[in-house]
């Protein structure tokens, strides 16, 4: 069986996280599912979805972590193309990747005590977005 739902949030902009661990778990719920997996994916060349501890310490280090590795920057080719500022925001959430599948046990999801699901704004104006959750399985 197959079962669909989409979640939105809206973000403030780069490096705004949330947790959208109770939304991916009660689209598992309603899908009646009890051995499985869930695929959540961002719809997006801008956004990241990944587990993380969601806490207020890695809520900062992450996108910090991410600004070190890839700074904003007026350089790269894709700000000489289009010139909106956001080039650094297309590499990091290609860096991170869009998706993450996490199995789903006795109706639920699996995961450990400190992971949540979480989506990551790479881009640096606010977002309306869409996170497509797929629950397969029997």
């Amino acid at each position: 069986m197959v079962f669909q739902e989409n979640i939105s949030i809206s973000t403030t902009g780069h490096r705004h996280m949330h947790d959208i661990t109770a939304e991916v778990e009660q689209v598992v719920g309603r899908s009646g599912i009890a051995t499985g997996t869930a695929h959540v994916f961002n719809i997006g060349s801008t956004g990241v979805v990944g587990v993380i501890e969601y806490e207020s310490g890695l809520e900062g280090d992450l996108p910090e972590m991410l600004d070190g590795l890839i700074p904003p920057s007026r350089e790269y080719g894709h700000e000489l193309a289009w010139h909106d500022g956001n080039g650094h925001s297309h590499l990091q959430a290609t860096l991170m990747g869009p998706e993450l599948t996490v199995p789903v046990t006795t109706g639920r999801l699996n995961l450990g005590t400190w992971q949540q699901i979480f989506h990551l704004e790479c881009d640096i104006k606010p977002r309306d977005r869409t996170i497509v959750v797929t629950v397969t399985g029997e």
